[in-house]
């Protein structure tokens, strides 16, 4: 599958390769880590890889924190509310042994932050801190495995 993300930023012209960068950080389970890999490894700047997979993993969750926080909004108005899924108990769980931050940035190992985000925003989390800390968590992500990215191939030449 990465190697097919690859090929679908390859595609791109050179000048235009962050962009296929983006669209493949905003796929759900990709998110800015696979993405800034996906990126170094199709032979962007690192720099240029990572930023790029960062911006897109972040416009897609603030695509889902805003969606989740008005479906909240409209639902929250008199309905009881209803049985949880077993991930979206354990979801929970952390979210309220952890809170916003913990679950930001520990999150993506078990769902991407796209979920994650708009789980915390249904559980009636503050959409504010739950984009900051996603935000802060996103890039970490992003930065390390780009890092690693690059360490890699730099030591396999």
């Amino acid at each position: 599958m990465i190697e097919t993300l690859q090929d679908f930023t390859a595609s791109f012209p050179t000048y235009l390769q962050w962009v296929g960068v983006m669209l493949v950080a905003a796929i759900p389970f990709i998110d800015s880590y696979f993405g800034s890999v996906v990126g170094v490894v199709a032979g962007l700047n690192p720099v240029v890889a990572i930023a790029a997979a960062i911006v897109g993993n972040v416009i897609a969750m603030l695509i889902f924190v805003f969606t989740a926080h008005r479906v909240r909004s409209g639902v929250v108005n008199g309905k009881a509310p209803t049985e949880e899924s077993a991930r979206r108990q354990k979801v929970r769980s952390w979210f309220d042994k952890y809170g916003v931050a913990g679950v930001s940035l520990v999150g993506p190992v078990i769902l991407p932050s796209q979920f994650t985000s708009a789980a915390m925003v249904s559980f009636g989390a503050s959409k504010n801190a739950v984009i900051l800390w996603q935000v802060i968590a996103i890039t970490i992500w992003g930065v390390v495995f780009g890092t690693l990215a690059t360490v890699g191939i730099t030591l396999s030449r």
